[in-house]
């Protein structure tokens, strides 16, 4: 590695092992984002502008490092804007700061580990040249894979960053109005009898049946399209 390399290399490790010792990690939690909601709510109400570019900004830096926090920060949209503003807000800034972590962990990490395991990586970014849009699709609708995890591994592929930018964008989208969609109805919660309020039970049902509803998607696609080819 470069000199510039390993320095922002240490960076990234630092503010990651900061945010961890640090125990910022309370901020995105369920219990810190029921007793903030109402102060976040009225803020965002008398300074809608400032409130949106800053969450913005902290979800891209937070994903832009890689930090594991996308979950909490989509709940944490819906329980501040409406589901339409949360979505569009999410879709912005997670396709922002997924490129961010892109972008360096390409620079970082693809060259040593092209060096150390070639034909590994050779064989992998054959597939990923003819059908890496549709994996990196499918990996986004169904989000089994980490966020970070998926960011950090399209890096050392050869797939390129604007392909990377609209399929992430595209792919996204379902899974961000699902999550916004739950967060704001968590959000309302003001007493435990809300908990069995039809509306939550909707959400919380639809967040877990989704994984299974978007492979299912993906499934039909694929047999469609293996059709058409013969």
């Amino acid at each position: 590695m470069k000199p510039i390399q390993i320095a922002l290399l240490v960076a990234v490790i630092l503010v990651i092992v900061c945010f961890f010792a640090f125990g910022l990690t309370e901020y995105f939690s369920l219990s810190y984002l029921q007793e903030q909601r109402l102060r976040l709510v009225d803020f965002y109400r008398d300074n809608p502008a400032i409130t949106i570019l800053v969450f913005i900004l902290l979800y891209v830096a937070l994903t832009g490092l890689s930090i594991p926090s996308a979950t909490g920060l989509t709940l944490l949209a819906g329980a501040i804007f409406d589901l339409v503003v949360g979505v569009l807000v999410v879709s912005v800034a997670s396709v922002c700061g997924a490129s961010i972590a892109f972008v360096i962990a390409r620079y970082l990490f693809r060259e040593p580990v092209r060096k150390k395991f070639p034909q590994q990586l050779a064989t992998i970014n054959k597939g990923i040249e003819k059908d890496g849009a549709f994996y990196l699709f499918a990996i986004r609708l169904v989000p089994v894979i980490p966020f970070f995890v998926t960011n950090v591994a399209m890096s050392l592929t050869t797939i390129k960053l604007w392909t990377f930018f609209w399929v992430s964008s595209i792919g996204m989208l379902a899974g961000t109005t699902v999550f916004v969609n739950a967060g704001s109805q968590l959000g309302q919660l003001e007493s435990f009898s809300g908990i069995l309020s039809p509306t939550l039970v909707g959400s919380l049902v639809l967040l877990g049946v989704f994984p299974l509803l978007a492979k299912w998607s993906l499934n039909f696609v694929r047999n469609r399209l293996s059709t058409r080819k013969k």
